[in-house]
């Protein structure tokens, strides 16, 4: 299972890497790779004195937005008391630049116009179609006709032909003249700086905008990238907005109903009907605080009558304009550009008072994220000025990267050296684990670095390093436990089954432990030591995964080879290291273990009473006085047929006599018939 999941996630890396989407190495933090350094000047719009609180309140939400982007290992900080130093890793994108750089103030306005292209777009297109008009006219008449005969022709005469062979007479236009003509509501000539006559009492009157607003609108060309830069403006006033994705659309909002910092909640999501189904479209829900759920109650409330004027309009039969279907839209507008326009579909019949928004354009999933992350980290105390912007180099660099490798491939050896030498063949077993986990690892790095824009630190690399003592200690408890379960007298295979159900409890314990640890470790600590965290914590479920689905199968499954299965003694399971004192551990090699351990005690025996020098008697060439051949109901010095005396079968019998219990129920364990005792001995 372990196999074919690390088959499956290196596939999926190679497929991205092949696609371009990403590498197949992990990226690299700050302290490894360097990146983008921007420092940046705080101010208040109204002079106001800057406090710590307002500071500490913009990095926080600065760390947000970067965040919010999938940008990992960021380092944000306060420099010489106000100055903001924000530090991406790698090559940001100019959307994650675009946010750390702007001051992002965030309203919500009403829209009072919608003008689609400046009067320059204008102006040439109408000058384009006046010429083409010519071409197409001086195309039309015959290249057979006398010229001069068309000049006398007679006017009643070529005013009976086709009208449509006739030309209107066009002529061109300047920016200026299309602005004016457009912004002169009143037709008198000159564009007034006086208000509108109001229409209504709140922020969607006309009286908030006048003829020379309207003019500069039409006068802003809102694809330039100085239009497109944003700038901070006054909530209370009527403004210009550009859109913000540079089709040139210009709107003439209202003074500010609702900022940004009264939004609660933003998060995007598919939709959800009110049956409770999923669709596949992306949409942004928004919940506001009380003050915000307030305001945005009178807001839906005036754009909803906006929204059915306008559908009266549509049906009347006068002919006259109207600017209800504009003015029953609001806009969200960060940093002077508006992002989006948006009114009600027609299942909104009542003004939303619970606060809970829901909006739908079109969006896609990045799209959808983005605006959320917009709307939840928009507002900013404070706005800000790019002081400085630059490339830094690493501030470790890759040398202390190659020499924290070569010091986790250095204890990687030294762990193996160990095994070996203390579980013998068995080692294949914790080694294999290990090569696993680390391959697994590897592959979760790298995935995570191509989805959510994880970036590998020195820390990091410390975690990874720490992991390699997990994975040895969750073999070592299994490991042990199953020779505490072969002591107590069960078969090989009934002792890694039973030893694993035990050993399984602890390590599971262990590594919640650590898992628990590393995440208190990351939501209290912040830069490096947040790397550090996260590692141990991916690191922990690898070693749980890979003991779970590699290493207690395996160990099962080279219980069927010779060399593990009937305890050689370079296999690491052999009585020796297990400490067996029960013949049935290893099943078919009862009797050989058991006549091991037999001739083993007879020769102890034998050895400690030639070295006492036991009277009465001399002892004989076989070691034995006439003492011990007369308790043994043979004569001195004689041995049995088995090679041993009869007081060694005693010591022997008395042996297996201590140890019947436990050997009964390992015979039970095996189906050993238990008659067979007194042939093995």
């Amino acid at each position: 299972m372990m196999l074919l999941i690390l088959a499956m996630g290196f596939g999926a890396l190679a497929y991205g890497a092949a696609s371009g989407r990403t590498s197949l190495t992990p990226g690299l933090a700050l302290d490894l790779e360097g990146g983008t350094q921007i420092i940046l000047t705080p101010t208040t719009s109204d002079g106001s004195e800057i406090t710590n609180e307002d500071v500490d309140q913009a990095i926080e939400i600065i760390r947000q937005r970067v965040d919010a982007t999938g940008v990992a290992e960021a380092q944000i900080s306060r420099q010489g008391g106000q100055n903001i130093v924000v530090s991406l890793p790698g090559t940001p994108s100019e959307e994650t630049l675009e946010l750390v750089r702007t001051s992002a103030v965030l309203y919500f306005r009403p829209v009072l116009r919608i003008i689609q292209g400046s009067a320059a777009q204008i102006a040439t297109a109408q000058n384009e179609y006046v010429a083409s008009a010519q071409a197409s006219a001086q195309a039309s008449v015959p290249a057979t006709q006398d010229p001069a005969a068309a000049a006398t022709q007679d006017p009643a005469a070529a005013a009976t032909q086709d009208p449509a062979a006739v030309p209107t007479e066009l002529s061109t236009v300047t920016p200026e003249q299309v602005a004016t003509t457009s912004a002169d509501l009143n037709g008198d000539g000159t564009i007034s700086p006086d208000p509108l006559a109001a229409t209504s009492e709140d922020s969607s009157s006309d009286s908030w905008i006048s003829e020379q607003l309207i003019y500069d609108a039409y006068m802003t060309d809102c694809t330039s990238q100085e239009a497109l830069a944003g700038q901070a403006q006054d909530p209370t006033k009527a403004v210009i907005s550009c859109a913000k994705d540079g089709s040139g659309t210009v709107y003439l909002l209202g003074p500010a109903d609702i900022a940004g910092t009264d939004i609660e909640t933003a998060t995007s999501g598919l939709e959800t009907t009110s049956q409770g189904q999923t669709t596949n479209n992306w949409v942004v829900s928004v919940e506001f605080n009380d003050k915000g759920t307030a305001q945005f109650a009178e807001v839906s409330k005036r754009l909803l009558s906006y929204r059915d004027a306008a559908a009266a309009a549509s049906t009347s039969t006068t002919g006259a304009t109207s600017t209800d279907a504009q003015k029953a839209q609001f806009a969200i507008v960060l940093d002077g550009l508006t992002i989006m326009s948006s009114g009600f579909n027609s299942s909104v019949t009542a003004p939303i008072t619970d606060g809970r928004v829901q909006i739908s354009g079109g969006f896609n999933q990045a799209s959808a994220n983005t605006l959320a992350n917009q709307l939840s980290f928009g507002s900013l105390p404070l706005t800000f000025t790019v002081q400085s912007e630059q490339q830094i180099s690493a501030t470790l660099g890759t040398e202390q990267l190659r020499n924290g490798l070569l010091a986790g491939l250095v204890g990687f050896a030294l762990i193996i050296v160990y095994l070996a030498w203390q579980y013998r063949g068995l080692s294949v077993v914790a080694v294999a684990s290990l090569v696993i986990a680390a391959a697994t690892t590897y592959l979760a790095i790298a995935l995570l670095s191509w989805t959510m824009g994880y970036r590998l630190s020195l820390a990091g690399v410390a975690g990874l390093i720490i992991a390699i003592g997990i994975t040895v200690d969750s073999f070592i408890i299994y490991f042990e436990r199953v020779r505490d379960e072969v002591r107590l007298g069960r078969t090989l295979v009934v002792a890694v089954d039973e030893g694993w159900k035990h050993a399984r409890q602890t390590i599971i314990v262990s590594d919640a432990v650590n898992l628990v640890a590393a995440v208190v470790l990351y939501y209290l600590a912040v830069g490096g030591v947040q790397g550090f965290a996260f590692t141990l914590g991916v690191t922990t479920v690898v070693d749980l995964a890979v003991i779970v689905l590699f290493t207690h199968p395996l160990m099962v499954w080279i219980l069927r080879l010779r060399f593990f299965g009937e305890g050689h003694r370079l296999s690491g399971l052999d009585p020796e290291h297990l400490g067996a004192r029960s013949a049935s551990t290893y099943g078919k090699g009862r009797e050989a273990a058991i006549s091991a351990v037999a001739g083993s005690l007879a020769r102890r025996k034998a050895e400690d009473r030639r070295r006492a020098g036991a009277d009465p008697g001399e002892p004989g060439e076989d070691g034995l006085d006439a003492e011990d051949r007369r308790r043994a109901g043979a004569d001195p010095g004689e041995p049995g047929e088995d090679g041993l005396d009869a007081e060694d079968l005693e010591d022997v019998e008395h042996v297996e006599h201590d140890e019947t219990p436990t050997r009964s129920q390992a015979q039970s364990d095996s189906s050993t018939p238990s008659g067979k005792d007194g042939e093995d001995r």
